[in-house]
């Protein structure tokens, strides 16, 4: 849960390093959230038509939306590379299954150009 706060505090922070844990604690949270938040409008009643969503979903993916792409950014700046590779989802196919395998490779054990190692700096 310190993952997922700490992104939220880093609201659109897209500088510096995202290790792998912080990043997939993020992502972990969040999903579970718009779960809760999916069955809350089924719940109240509040989907759109035949959606299995509605408003509740909507205004937290909304919100949720920029510190996802600055905690997406961040950790592909821990892997060495720029938050542009974040594109990379807009060819089909084969672009989700990519940006899934940078998001995953561990980061660069030195220093690179986004600052220094984020396990160094926690260990």
């Amino acid at each position: 849960m310190n993952y997922y706060l700490k992104a939220l505090k880093q609201y659109v922070d897209f500088s510096g390093r995202a290790r792998r844990k912080e990043y997939w604690m993020f992502v972990l949270f969040n999903l579970i959230f718009a779960i809760v938040a999916a069955i809350l409008d089924n719940v109240i009643g509040s989907t759109m038509g035949v959606l299995p969503y509605g408003v509740i979903y909507i205004l937290y993916s909304l919100a949720l939306l920029l510190p996802g792409l600055a905690a997406g950014v961040r950790r592909l700046h821990d892997t060495g590379r720029n938050g542009w590779w974040m594109l990379i989802v807009l060819i089909p196919f084969i672009g989700s299954i990519w940006l899934l395998v940078l998001l995953v490779l561990d980061g660069d054990v030195e220093e690179n150009e986004y600052g220094s190692n984020p396990k160094e700096v926690l260990a």
